[in-house]
């Protein structure tokens, strides 16, 4: 059975840092891209980052250079490293599989003073 469990989530003050992660159970993780979604209170979930299976990357405009995504394959673990937080990057944060079509439960960063 796939599951996706996200963690690394809380309240940051602008500027500061978090870094999300996503550790996943099955066999599917090495073989499936993996990405990072969000979505806004009103807004549509948007894709954030994503990395492939061989470790190639691709982010959205709004995080490129403040956000690196990651991942550890023997840990079957995703993580976002969020630097530069801004107000508008809160969000509830999800993984999933690109693969499987699987979503994690998500992990809420609220950015603020």
């Amino acid at each position: 059975q796939v599951q996706l469990a996200e963690s690394g989530g809380g309240l940051v003050q602008p500027g500061g840092s978090l870094r999300l992660s996503c550790a996943a159970s099955g066999n599917f993780f090495s073989l499936s891209a993996m990405g990072w979604y969000r979505q806004a209170p009103g807004k549509q979930r948007e894709l954030v980052a994503l990395i492939g299976s061989s470790g190639t990357t691709n982010y959205a405009d709004s995080v490129k250079g403040r956000f690196t995504i990651s991942r550890d394959n023997a840990k079957k673990t995703v993580y976002l490293q969020m630097n530069s937080l801004k107000p508008e990057d809160t969000a509830v944060y999800y993984c999933k599989s690109q693969r499987t079509g699987y979503w994690g439960q998500g992990t809420q960063v609220t950015v603020s003073s």
